[in-house]
């Protein structure tokens, strides 16, 4: 036992060990093998995982080429140890630690946070509205959905998804980027309010929300675009109830209403709930399992919940990945029986029914993919690129790097600490337009075009290296000037967390500004179209330089021209999350510098946390 404890310090840090250490004391238990469990457990959680399943307990550390000196206990004698333990119990003991029957250890807190999704996500499965729609509404569903070239005889899932979130309380669409998750949820706005006109009832109060204040402003900027496409349509219906339909929307913490500086106390709650009949969240592959409990237990029961994301996109940085444990990831579903059959009386036609949908309602009724890509045609090389990834089909990734139709291409592994020359080609190329520009507004409409994106903030190859060598480039070639000030003129601003005095958040970019005789400002986008807001340097919160911005970050973003920078092999970061979601960021080029075989590893590598949500929602289906 002892003897394992020389690899185990490589996965620790020192928070897992004063965790062991001070629940050992507390509750008197001093056995090597509990110690061992909490440190284990307390290096997963930090990880992003939920639990540690002793049965496997190195799967949570499978990327980091865990190879232990000394063997761990076996599971059952470990499992038999812990239940003796003082610090383990269940419902409702208080103990600081959970062992469920499956195996799986818990901190109590994350524990309850898994039971109080489960239970409030199969609650809200069986809520649904199993009326007729009035033929007014049907009809304006089918219009809004008509394509202009034709029926191609395909079901049309945008449709679907708009339908079954008329149907269901609440209902999950998922989807690549331009597959339309945020013009289907547009039209279900539509319809909830032409429903409630038509039935004579008040306009539901929504409520639009997003992880990140970015996000946030995407969300809004997406529905008034699709507002204005769905008001071009001249449909009478849809024009007497558009005007109602908000586009504001706000950060989930902002809706919850944060007390003072916690993170998990919220003014919205289960005795004080937000004051919504729909509420719809947009990138919810980002909500961690914590946040996702508190935004369920301040959702009123019987208001209507809509989830927009991506599920194979990145998980959240905190624990759990909820939104591919709530769409049972990787694994097919169909409706149920009574789902199709009510489908079909809104289509009016028969629809074919899976072989093998489930005779009774659940969560599988709540969820509706997206399969068509509007973005990218099918010969895309962005499109084939993406779906290769997703898919784990590392030789196909590969082939479509090397033959595209010049969306995509490859670049060799950045030398270290330094730009190659391809990529310091590009930066002064497509950094230029926007630096050369002197109104606020057309700088950061010419910045948004153009990203380097890399795995990794620390490195060699980190996104802090590959700011300071693109200033340096930049400033070489006369198109920045006073590098080594902080408010040097066109210094790009990266928000970092969130201040609700100043109305900025986390992930909101701004371009500082520099005029003669001025102090320096930075310029963010304002609330209406080509709108600017200027703030002083001083009022701004955390920040950082982002030429270049990892990853994580660059969730909830879009770029026209992509430089993806991953890791070396062998890299934990190297996963096919982090890959999808960089090339997904691209609308029209992106540039992958890799050699093949990290470019392969991440391909073949999925990102995986150890959880029970998905048993505990799939697992009796």
């Amino acid at each position: 036992m002892n003897g394992a404890s020389a690899w185990v310090e490589e996965l620790l840090a020192p928070l897992d060990r004063h965790l062991a250490h001070t629940l050992a004391e507390l509750g008197h238990d001093l056995r090597p093998e509990v110690r061992l469990a909490i440190q284990l457990l307390s290096a997963a959680v930090r990880r992003g995982h939920v639990c540690l399943d002793l049965h496997d307990p190195l799967w949570a550390f499978r990327t980091e080429r865990v190879a232990p000196t000394d063997p761990l206990p076996p599971p059952a004698e470990w499992m038999r140890a812990l239940r003796e333990s003082p610090l383990v119990g269940e419902d409702p003991d208080d103990t600081p630690l959970v062992l469920d029957r499956a195996g799986r250890l818990y901190l109590r807190r994350y524990w309850k946070y898994e039971r109080q999704v489960a239970e409030e996500l199969a609650r809200r499965a069986q809520l649904c509205d199993d009326g007729p729609l009035p033929d007014s509404v049907r009809e304006l569903a089918r219009e809004l959905f008509h394509r202009e070239d034709g029926n191609t005889g395909e079901l049309d899932w945008q449709q679907v998804a708009s339908l079954v979130a008329l149907r269901q309380r609440f209902c999950v669409i998922t989807g690549g980027p331009g597959t339309g998750k945020t013009y289907s949820v547009a039209n279900v706005l539509v319809l909830l309010f032409a429903l409630a006109q038509e039935r004579r009832l008040r306009p539901p109060r929504v409520e639009l929300l997003a992880p990140t204040g970015k996000a946030a402003a995407r969300l809004a900027e997406s529905l008034a675009a699709n507002k204005k496409k769905i008001e071009e349509r001249g449909l009478p219906l849809a024009a007497q109830v558009l005007p109602s339909i908000p586009t504001e929307a706000k950060t989930i913490h902002r809706s919850l209403g944060t007390r003072g500086e916690s993170a998990v106390s919220f003014y919205h709650d289960a005795e004080n709930p937000l004051l919504a009949d729909v509420i719809v969240v947009d990138e919810a592959s980002m909500i961690d399992l914590g946040l996702m409990a508190h935004l369920l237990a301040a959702v009123p029961p019987e208001a209507r919940l809509i989830l927009l994301g991506d599920e194979y996109q990145l998980a959240s940085v905190e624990a759990g990945a909820v939104l591919g444990d709530i769409c049972n990831l990787g694994a097919g579903s169909s409706f149920s029986v009574s789902q199709w059959r009510w489908l079909e009386q809104q289509f009016g036609r028969t629809l074919p029914v899976p072989g093998g949908a489930p005779p009774r309602p659940g969560l599988w009724d709540c969820v509706v993919r997206l399969r068509k890509n509007y973005r990218y045609g099918r010969e895309s090389g962005i499109g084939r690129l993406a779906e290769a990834v997703r898919t784990g089909n590392a030789d196909a990734a590969w082939e479509a790097v090397e033959s595209s139709d010049g969306t995509v291409s490859k670049a060799p592994t950045l030398p270290p600490w330094e730009l190659s020359e391809e990529l310091a080609v590009a930066c002064r190329e497509r950094f230029a337009p926007y630096l050369r520009a002197r109104d606020p507004a057309q700088r950061l409409e010419q910045f948004g075009t153009y990203r380097v994106l890399s795995g990794n903030r620390y490195g060699p190859n980190g996104s802090l290296v590959l700011n300071r060598a693109i200033e340096r480039e930049l400033a070489q070639a006369g198109l920045l000037a006073n590098v080594t000030e902080r408010w040097y003129d066109g210094r790009p601003v990266l928000v970092t967390e969130n201040n609700y005095w100043v109305r900025l958040f986390n992930g909101d970019l701004g371009i500082v500004m520099v005029a003669a005789n001025q102090e320096p400002r930075v310029a963010f986008p304002g609330a209406g179209s080509n709108a600017v807001r200027l703030v002083a340097t001083g009022r701004l919160p955390a920040h950082e330089t982002a030429f270049a911005m990892t990853i994580h970050k660059s969730q909830g973003s879009e770029f026209d021209h992509v430089e993806v920078v991953l890791p070396l092999p062998g890299s934990p970061l190297l996963t096919r999350e982090l890959l999808y979601t960089a090339i997904t960021r691209a609308k029209k080029s992106v540039r992958v510098h890799a050699d093949e075989a990290a470019f392969k590893e991440a391909v073949r590598r999925r990102t995986e946390r150890s959880s029970g949500l998905r048993d505990a929602l799939w697992g009796s289906r």
